[in-house]
């Protein structure tokens, strides 16, 4: 079944059954086909979760936990990408001839729907960048659907359903799920290797990228970072309509005249060479001056005003869990961030950096097996930039450690880094740690927020 067959399904009255529904992406999806008049249920295996409870507030039926007789009556089912074809409810669908699709599925269908179709791709700064789009179209005041990957406080979610004018929607790229949507204008912020339990190597996912920008539209736009190289590479060739951003190589949208204070970047906004607006940002790093460039270059394509790009970019303070104060203990500033990658953490500490703090303390928990053995050496390169390291045990995520890896072989290899087995052994450690005009980092795709959180409310 393809998306143009579950196109043809979504409409009032056709019950929609949703596997996984309390996900963060799986709950807003619910909420834009319960606003189609479509009739949605769904099972979870924590019923309990916030979302969970907000859905059957709305009246949505939501099973706990995943049996057969919960897609009985369904005339779809949809999943999240973490089921698999061995949980009961999907086995029970095919046996049933009720046709299954995944989320971005889904998403791809009702994006086709809409005037503008903005995708943010990248194996960094997706989260951020779409979060600038967003506040760029809320300043344009396009009533935009969004969805992404982190929360913003602009929002007060990550997701927002509007008009069917403009959809915002955050693209990642693992297991191809990208190659789903029907974007008009598609944004590729850099390539990089990464999900190595999927893509077995860099031409992969360039493969991967190419495949996605090529599903944007003749009359649609791709955005493409001309300071990325495997980027470039990717697209050579392409007969789309291609629009480049750059900080530091020629580009139609650039950083002219750009300075920083105190980290935060301004700078003037060039449209192929002429003066478009003054643009200050409210997130610090060079990092955010590409993808603020990225935004801005994908507001344009979109025909949005100078005006409107300047004042979303600056009202953009940042999203959850990227790079994102949360208080101080014993007179140190933390900060949490989802940097799990060893080109997001090169980021991370370069921006650190350039604040100011006495030490930077580091607390890190690695995501997946595969990632970390994959990527062991430039993981070892990058956390030893930290003035001290706090190495916590591997977040599995979907994985099994058939690797026989731990980060307890990280910290064999950083003079003075520190094995942590749990999440308070951990919190104590940095409360130890811990000085005025320190910054405390907790880092990573897990669950090492809830570190910050104790650290910062004193329980």
């Amino acid at each position: 079944m393809t998306v143009t067959d579950l196109k043809s399904m979504l409409r009032p009255g056709v019950r929609a059954h949703l596997a996984g529904i309390g996900g963060v992406s799986m709950f807003p999806l619910s909420e834009m086909l319960l606003n189609r008049g479509l009739i949605v249920t769904g099972s979870d295996s924590n019923p309990a979760s916030p979302n969970c409870q907000a859905l059957l507030a709305q009246g949505i039926t939501v099973y706990p936990g995943h049996f057969p007789e919960n897609v009985q009556g369904a005339d779809l089912v949809i999943r999240t990408a973490a089921i698999h074809d061995d949980n009961p409810e999907i086995t029970a669908a095919h046996d049933a001839g009720i046709p299954v699709f995944e989320r971005a599925q889904a998403l791809g269908a009702l994006m086709s729907e809409y005037r503008h179709a903005l995708c943010v791709s990248g194996t960094h700064g997706k989260t951020t960048t779409t979060s600038m789009c967003a506040h760029i179209a809320m300043a344009a005041g396009t009533n935009p659907s969004i969805m992404i990957g982190g929360t913003i406080p602009l929002l007060g979610s990550g997701y927002r359903i509007g008009a069917h004018d403009t959809f915002v929607l955050e693209a990642c790229e693992y297991r191809d799920s990208f190659l789903h949507f029907r974007p008009t204008v598609a944004v590729v912020l850099n390539v990089e290797l990464d999900h190595t339990d999927y893509f077995p190597d860099l031409d992969a996912i360039k493969r991967s990228f190419r495949t996605f920008a090529a599903s944007v539209p003749e009359d649609g736009y791709v955005v493409a970072n001309a300071d990325d190289d495997n980027t470039l590479c990717a697209l050579s060739g392409l007969e789309r309509r291609i629009v480049t951003f750059a900080v530091n190589r020629p580009a139609d949208y650039t950083a002219a005249d750009l300075t920083f204070e105190n980290g935060f970047a301004r700078f003037t906004l060039t449209e192929r060479g002429a003066p478009l607006c003054t643009v200050r940002l409210s997130v610090p790093g060079g990092h955010n001056v590409s993808n603020a460039l990225a935004a801005a270059a994908a507001a344009r394509c979109m025909g949005t005003s100078p005006q409107a790009i300047a004042q979303g970019l600056e009202e953009f303070a940042g999203a959850q869990r990227r790079f994102e104060y949360r208080g101080e203990v014993n007179g140190a500033a933390v900060y949490d961030d989802y940097a799990h990658h060893p080109g997001e953490l090169d980021t991370l500490f370069t921006t650190a950096r350039t604040l100011g703090y006495r030490r930077i303390i580091c607390a890190f928990q690695p995501h997946t097996y595969t990632r970390t053995e994959a990527f062991f050496d430039d993981f070892v390169t990058q956390l030893s930039r930290a003035d001290k390291l706090v190495l916590m045990e591997i977040y599995p995520a979907r994985e099994e450690n058939l690797h026989g890896i731990s980060s307890r072989d990280l910290a064999a290899k950083i003079p003075g880094s520190i094995y942590c087995a749990t999440l308070r052994e951990t919190e104590q450690t940095l409360r130890k740690l811990a000085q005025p005009g320190d910054l405390i980092l907790t880092v990573g795709a897990g669950e090492l927020n809830q570190v910050a959180g104790w650290l910062t409310s004193d329980k």
